[in-house]
């Protein structure tokens, strides 16, 4: 399986972005240990042009992160034709013990890289360079679960058996299925929606209260419920289907690719959720937070809607 074109593209990246983050890694460690903004010593000097070398590494390997998160779906979905019983990327994550635990892995490693990102905006817009020390100590930390994200999705490459068989999505999220994900499936609908419009109701009080630390935690939540009820709820309207749940599918052709907005939608309102609560409280992070979180919540009602004036009935 490792020599699959799409395969070897994404090794080939992670070999390279792994070489700059090692540059940047070690950078991190100077200046985070020596870093004293109010010296005048020729150390401090040079640590100001490492401290910009780094965070320019950092920036281009989330740049490309984003991305070629978006192209190992892709590979993942390609790969998923030659294994015999899978229909998506769905088939793929389940051939080996790790595909979750990386695809959790990545969502994590995105979120953070894009924390650091926002840090470090805020952070030269300030001429004293407040958050220097923090966001390379942070980076410290995140530079080794970027480590184990590359080890994991080698190894989850190369546990990949062609000849095995595997589970389709329709198998993998049903009520019936031996896993994980299988106990969401025992929620009641009403439960779900529920906790989902009710949630989204509450990040948009505490938009007008600016609690920043609320909004922050019901942000967090929102991307579980949100998930959650995708999986559960949502996606059957998005296939029409009241027994497909599948998460990937609605990343494809058939689709029309709206996965890709519902996701890139979900991920910008919460992170700008976050940001509110952990960089910085101003009336734009809250206010994208809130638009982007609303588009989310449309999309998905309207689907909901959409079938019912068609039909006439619910799933």
């Amino acid at each position: 399986m490792l020599l699959t074109p799409e395969v070897l593209t994404i090794l080939i990246l992670n070999l390279i972005f792994t070489l700059f983050a090692l540059i940047a890694f070690v950078l991190a460690i100077k200046i985070y240990i020596n870093w004293n903004i109010n010296s005048t010593s020729q150390i401090q000097y040079s640590l100001e042009k490492q401290s910009f070398l780094a965070s320019t590494i950092i920036k281009y390997i989330f740049a490309i992160k984003v991305p070629l998160f978006l192209f190992f779906i892709f590979a993942l979905d390609k790969i998923s034709n030659v294994l015999t019983g899978a229909m998506c990327a769905a088939g793929v994550v389940d051939a080996t013990k790790y595909g979750t635990y990386l695809i959790i892995l990545k969502i994590v490693n995105i979120y953070l890289f894009a924390y650091w990102l926002k840090l470090h905006a805020e952070d030269i817009k300030d001429k004293n360079q407040p958050y220097t020390k923090l966001k390379f100590g942070f980076f410290i930390v995140l530079f080794f679960l970027f480590i184990s994200e590359v080890v994991l999705e080698t190894v989850m490459f190369n546990s990949i058996e062609i000849d095995k068989m595997v589970s389709c999505c329709g198998s993998i999220y049903s009520s019936s299925a031996n896993s994980t994900i299988s106990g969401l499936f025992s929620l009641d609908t009403t439960t779900i929606l529920t906790l989902f419009y009710t949630n989204y109701l509450l990040i948009a009080i505490f938009y007008f209260l600016k609690k920043r630390y609320v909004f922050a935690v019901l942000n967090i939540l929102f991307i579980i419920i949100a998930l959650i009820s995708l999986i559960t709820f949502f996606g059957t309207y998005i296939y029409e289907l009241p027994s497909h749940h599948c998460p990937f599918c609605f990343l494809q052709y058939d689709y029309y690719y709206v996965g890709y907005i519902i996701y890139l939608l979900l991920f910008a309102g919460t992170f700008y959720g976050l940001v509110v609560g952990l960089v910085k409280e101003t009336k734009k992070n809250y206010t994208l937070s809130l638009l982007f979180n609303s588009l989310y919540v449309i999309l998905l009602t309207s689907f909901v809607l959409a079938y019912y004036i068609k039909n006439g009935v619910w799933l």
